[in-house]
């Protein structure tokens, strides 16, 4: 078993299930979507995209490019967030509730894609 594989599979699906878990809930209630729970999100997916730096094959250029998207959406999510609570006539409403979501569920569609990549790339390697 190689270690080095072991935490790059880790933190992939640690992404996604910490995406999933943001994005999981009533789209438009704040109460189910906590703000820790998306920075924690945007931190384990910068480091899985950290880690993606090193492949230099065409799956790992796919890996990589689709762990961009993941940050940059959750990137847009936080942004979202933050104007919305510092800036003083928007506040927390559903309406940007659902679209700091819309933009997490982006996000975990590219962190299954990576997750699906890794799977492929374990399924060629074993044959």
């Amino acid at each position: 078993m190689n270690p080095e594989k072991v935490v790059f599979g880790f933190f992939i699906i640690w992404a996604l299930s910490l995406n999933f878990g943001f994005y999981i809930g009533e789209i438009d209630n704040p109460d189910h979507h906590h703000a820790y729970e998306l920075a924690a999100a945007i931190f384990v997916n910068l480091v899985a995209t950290i880690l993606k730096f090193g492949d230099r094959s065409h799956l790992g250029a796919l890996l990589l490019a689709s762990s961009l998207v993941a940050d940059l959406q959750l990137f847009a999510a936080a942004i979202v967030w933050g104007v919305a609570m510092n800036v003083e006539p928007i506040g927390m409403t559903a309406s940007v509730m659902a679209s700091i979501v819309s933009l997490a569920g982006g996000a975990m569609l590219a962190n299954i894609i990576s997750v699906l990549l890794l799977i492929i790339e374990t399924v060629i390697l074993h044959r």
